[in-house]
C-alpha cells in the first residue's frame, strides 16, 4: 500500500499532485521549487538562494517520510539555462555526504511560476 507524504515545512502542491508518496521502500518526492512554505513565495533573489530553497524543501518532505539524503538514489534537476549549471551544481553537492545518487541535469523550456531550478528526488530504505 503507497503512503502519501504532506509536510508544512515544504510547500503545498501546485497541483493535482501529493509533495511525495512511499511505495515499497521507495521514496518519489515531486519536483520541488523555490518556494518559501512559510509565506507562499517564490524566492528568485539569486540562483544560489533559489537552490538552497529547493534543497530545503526536499529535506523537510525527506524528514517528514523518516529519510535523509544519504537514502537518495536518483535525483533530476531541471534548469531554465544551463548556465546555471555550475552554480547549481556545486550548492546541491553540498547537501549529500560521500556517496551521490545517479542523476541527470536537463535544460527545459519553462518552469513553475517561472523559477530557474526544480529538482525532483526517488530514494529508498530496505
Amino acid at each position: 500500500m503507497n503512503k502519501i507524504i504532506n509536510t508544512s515545512n515544504a510547500p503545498a502542491p501546485i497541483g493535482p499532485y501529493s509533495q511525495a508518496v512511499i511505495a515499497n521502500g521507495f521514496l518519489f518526492l515531486s519536483g520541488q521549487v523555490a518556494i518559501n512554505p512559510e509565506n507562499g513565495q517564490v524566492i528568485q533573489t539569486s540562483i544560489a538562494e533559489e537552490t538552497h530553497q529547493v534543497m530545503r524543501n526536499i529535506k523537510a518532505v525527506l524528514l517528514e517520510a523518516e529519510y535523509g539524503f544519504e537514502d537518495i538514489v536518483k535525483t533530476t534537476i531541471f534548469l531554465s539555462d544551463m548556465a546555471l549549471f555550475a552554480e547549481v551544481n556545486d550548492i546541491y553537492g553540498a547537501y549529500f555526504e560521500s556517496i551521490f545518487p545517479a542523476r541527470e541535469t536537463v535544460a527545459v523550456k519553462g518552469l513553475p511560476k517561472g523559477v530557474n531550478v526544480e529538482i525532483s528526488v526517488t530514494a529508498y530504505k530496505s
